[in-house]
């Protein structure tokens, strides 16, 4: 993936501001060829630089108000095989593998707490997984956000 440079991320912050803003209007804004940030954006989406649009869309919005952090312990020789089986289950927003004693972090959402339940049941079964332990969020109190970093220059 290559690194945001200045005017990549004057271009992302525009659109911070407003998504839907036409690419010409866009353009004249920022004082930059519409062709410029046309090529800009097709190159950042296809980097990965960019999310999936549907990263937008809150999880309550589609009735999954309940979120948690599931911690698991692993069987080494299965990991491939976990990280495929969580792969296969909608509520697993994503999935890190951290330093320490903890294998991978899930975060997740459900519909309920029994709901919750339910998707930690189902990482639980899945292949290589040896042991769960969820911690239920009980709000968000600083939400994903990258706007601050757009400000910095490239480091």
């Amino acid at each position: 993936m290559q690194e945001l440079d200045a005017t990549d991320r004057r271009i992302i912050a525009a659109l911070d501001e407003d998504p839907r803003v036409p690419i010409m209007v866009l353009a004249q804004k920022l004082h930059l060829a519409r062709g410029t940030v046309q090529s800009r954006l097709e190159r950042m989406t296809a980097s990965g630089a960019l999310r999936p649009n549907s990263s937008r869309v809150l999880p309550s919005a589609l009735g999954r108000g309940v979120a948690a952090a599931v911690s698991a312990e692993l069987d080494q020789s299965h990991l491939n095989e976990a990280i495929a089986a969580l792969r296969e289950i909608p509520e697993v927003l994503e999935c890190h593998a951290p330093a320490g004693d903890t294998d991978l972090i899930i975060r997740v959402v459900a519909k309920s707490p029994d709901d919750l339940y339910r998707v930690s049941e189902e990482i639980r079964l899945c292949p290589g997984i040896v042991r769960t332990s969820t911690s239920m969020f009980l709000r968000e109190v600083i939400p994903y956000r990258t706007t601050g970093l757009l400000k910095e220059g490239p480091a």
